[in-house]
């Protein structure tokens, strides 16, 4: 974001896509070199590429940094309770089938607290479209220990190293029932930016981990460097392999962060399996 941007919210210059965000919210509350502002641009571009309108879609967002990006996108959204995100979206996508319903959450929201509802979620197969960024902490409240903090990586709560076998998102969400599956680091743009299009399209559930520099709560105490050096990290570090199962891609602070179209595949959804067949569910979907 310029610096013109911030104090001049009122301009249409600074930012080619300024209708698709609340302009009296800004500027954000995260931090500089957060990758939360490029997940949020990408997606923007992914819904236009997409070639969805916005009085078609449905942002619902939990609690923590990602969070907020629900508030920020001049769509309609909800912010929900920690960790109800999946629960708020499935009783719209029920109420409201021909919406695209979107959850944007992070790992902590989505994997910890609302880890139950993601399982059944993709385990019925919702049409929903699920972007979870990943920063390996809970950044809004203090760069904590989360769910996917890799083995021996520092934080606030493991100041010696974590201890605790991190999950793999992208194999559990699969492993429950995902049909679309996929990883980019925010590094990934224009390969994010086609996941995103064809995740929001797909008929199911479809998951999408995006992994996002957290400099402040991730990078600082693991001695990365700044938001820019994550980023570095991610080119030197990612290696893509596509349709592979993924459990072959764990992420560990030793080993290449494995990204890509892991899984697409066909599967009715439970709307489809509700109605008992295809004929009346393809009316409203």
């Amino acid at each position: 974001m310029t610096t013109e941007m911030v104090h001049d919210p009122d301009s249409v210059h600074t930012y080619p896509r300024w209708e698709w965000l609340r302009k009296g919210r800004m500027p954000h509350i995260w931090c500089p070199g957060c990758g939360l502002g490029s997940a949020t641009s990408y997606f923007i571009e992914a819904v236009e590429k997409a070639e969805i309108p916005p009085k078609k879609l449905a942002i619902v967002s939990g609690i923590g940094c990602t969070g907020r990006i629900a508030g920020y996108l001049n769509i309609d959204s909800f912010h929900t309770t920690h960790g109800r995100a999946i629960p708020f979206a499935t009783g719209l996508s029920l109420a409201r089938p021909k919406l695209r319903v979107i959850v944007f959450s992070g790992d902590g929201d989505l994997f910890a607290i609302g880890g139950n509802h993601l399982i059944h979620a993709a385990r019925r197969n919702m049409h929903m479209t699920v972007l979870c960024v990943n920063n390996f902490n809970y950044g809004m409240t203090g760069g904590q220990l989360g769910p996917t903090t890799p083995l021996h990586a520092r934080s606030t709560t493991s100041p010696y190293g974590n201890y605790e076998h991190p999950f793999n998102l992208s194999h559990m969400a699969y492993a429950a029932g995902a049909t679309y599956v996929a990883r980019w680091t925010v590094l990934h743009a224009n390969q994010l930016i086609e996941t995103i299009a064809e995740a929001i399209n797909h008929l199911g559930f479809s998951f999408v981990e995006i992994l996002a520099p957290c400099p402040t709560g991730y990078g600082r105490p693991n001695k990365i460097g700044t938001g820019l050096d994550e980023m570095r990290f991610y080119r030197e570090n990612s290696v893509i392999r596509h349709n592979i199962d993924p459990v072959e891609a764990e992420i560990d602070l030793h080993n290449r962060i494995v990204v890509g179209k892991f899984i697409d595949i066909d599967k009715p959804t439970y709307l489809k399996a509700l109605w008992g067949g295809v004929s009346r569910a393809q009316k409203v979907i």
